[in-house]
């Protein structure tokens, strides 16, 4: 199956959407995406894996890389996550200590305390 990457702003906010297989084919992709996000400068990240089907070690790899990206510039890096399949990935290799694991990316704004005033789209 193929990856789909779909990238917005949320007001201080970066969401990256995530569709498809996160694995050693694709990852780089998702990969590219965070490292460009880094380049123009957005450091708050939150990346929707809602439509993963499959995430492996590299895919994992590439989560963990980006959170130490962004956190070594005082940014963040949250996951938007409610598919059972996944969040036992995440509680098997102790990374949902690691991350922020929200239900949606209003959770996850909110959870970090650096909501802000921005206008929504309605």
């Amino acid at each position: 199956m193929e990856l789909s990457l779909t990238t917005r702003s949320e007001g201080r906010f970066e969401v990256i959407e995530v569709g498809g297989e996160i694995d050693v084919l694709t990852a780089p992709r998702l990969r590219e995406a965070v490292v460009e996000a880094v380049g123009r400068g957005r450091l708050n990240l939150i990346i929707d894996v809602q439509k993963v089907d499959f995430l492996d070690s590299t895919g994992l790899g590439v989560l963990v890389g980006a959170l130490k990206r962004v956190r070594a510039d005082g940014g963040s890096l949250d996951i938007v996550c409610t598919n059972a399949r996944l969040l036992k990935i995440f509680e098997i290799t102790g990374l949902d200590k690691v991350f922020g694991l929200h239900e949606s990316v209003e959770a996850a704004r909110l959870a970090t305390g650096q909501e802000d005033a921005a206008p929504r789209e309605v």
